[in-house]
């Protein structure tokens, strides 16, 4: 392991930590290197002194690092305030937390939207990379800060592809894993999405063949179109027809025009438009397309039972019922290659209405069957309980 690397703080006041030079580059999926690398990420709680308390939080897509705190660029609040902190189910009074910004991200991390060497951007001249390399990456993090290894992994939607790929990648270090609405490998389905939206960003004429930001634009109305589209599959139909069904927005009858008649029109209209301002677009196209090439059982011979063979790693994996981004099939066939590979696991599939994004909001019996399984892990760990609230 690589000794302890200094913490580099940016103007805009995020944590950094080089986890690639040209002596040491970072070897990805395509073939290609990266010589320079740098990624950011946030902490909570306290090490304790045998390192055994470590726990890494993986975000998802349009996620970021501020997983527990505000996030000081933009102003936005804790993603996932209702899981990680004080006497949360991920308690930052027991466990030190850690969370990065992903490797290609747009929060600190190296990506397309930050500069080479010669002081130009990337823009598409960024590798293309891979859930795997992502994970390289935070691994690298890790050992730059010399922990060696993880007490649990957790992260939904690309986060839980992290998670399932740092079980495998590095089988000897993690103690349990949470996925959380996940699948071994992108279905076509979703495939499909994610390319509707990066079509939709790249016949935006400020995309401008991935060198808006040298050229002073953003296509930010193909990216908020790609947002719109994007989070349609994040919520259930039961969800928008209680939220919204077809009720019109400000008005009593119909414009019979394209201006916004529904509330649901005006609602995602809105998602796009505030997802522009905090996203670069070709960090969309390039997170999107780490998660269409993501298929865990392709390096093990096509069969998923192979890439969780002799991994001691306990395992619980929770699913949603009405989630059809990563449907509750898709996280049981993860439990059944677990089962056969003689892993111990647990599976919890959440009765609820939110869909896909339920393990952001408010939802007590997700929050209960976190603790739980946390709880457990961390008794089989030694670690101290939980203190009483």
């Amino acid at each position: 392991m690589n000794a302890p690397a200094r913490t580099l703080s940016g103007a805009d006041g995020l944590k950094r930590l080089s986890v690639a030079t040209p002596d040491q580059p970072l070897r990805l999926d395509s073939g290609r290197t990266l010589e320079n690398v740098e990624i950011a990420y946030e902490t909570w709680g306290e090490l304790n002194a045998d390192k055994s308390n470590v726990v890494i939080v993986c975000h998802a897509l349009t996620g970021d690092q501020f997983a527990a705190s505000p996030n000081p660029v933009t102003g936005r609040p804790a993603w996932w305030d209702l899981v990680v902190g004080p006497g949360l189910p991920v308690d930052t009074d027991r466990f030190f937390v850690i969370c990065s910004n992903v490797l290609g991200g747009c929060m600190g991390s190296t990506g397309p939207a930050s500069r080479k060497p010669d002081g130009t951007y990337w823009g598409t001249d960024f590798p293309v990379i891979t859930i795997a390399d992502m994970v390289r990456a935070q691994i690298a993090l890790l050992d730059r800060l010399g922990i060696e290894n993880v007490f649990l992994a957790i992260g939904g939607s690309i986060g839980g592809m992290q998670v399932l790929e740092w079980t495998v990648q590095a089988r000897d270090r993690v103690f349990a894993a949470i996925p959380i609405a996940v699948a071994a490998r992108q279905s076509a389905q979703n495939i499909g999405f994610y390319e509707t939206g990066r079509q939709a960003i790249m016949a935006d004429p400020n995309w401008r063949n991935g060198n808006y930001l040298a050229e002073g634009v953003r296509p930010e109305r193909g990216l908020a179109v790609a947002r719109m589209a994007a989070h349609i599959t994040y919520v259930s139909e039961s969800a928008l027809k209680r939220k919204f069904d077809r009720r019109l927005q400000d008005r009593t009858t119909k414009t019979f025009g394209f201006d916004a008649d529904f509330q649901i029109e005006s609602y995602l209209r809105h998602q796009g438009q505030t997802f522009v301002d905090r996203f670069d677009a070709n960090s969309y196209l390039y997170i999107t397309r780490a998660m269409d090439y993501f298929d865990i059982a392709a390096e093990h011979g096509g069969v998923l039972g192979n890439a969780f063979k002799g991994l001691h790693t306990r395992f619980c994996v929770f699913s949603f019922s009405t989630d059809w981004h990563y449907a509750p099939e898709e996280n049981r066939q993860i439990v059944r290659a677990l089962n056969a590979a003689g892993c111990e696991t647990s599976y919890v599939n959440i009765e609820t209405d939110k869909g896909h994004d339920a393990f952001f909001v408010e939802e007590p019996e997700f929050w209960a069957g976190l603790r739980g399984f946390i709880d457990a892990a961390a008794g089989a760990r030694g670690l101290p309980k939980r203190s009483a609230t």
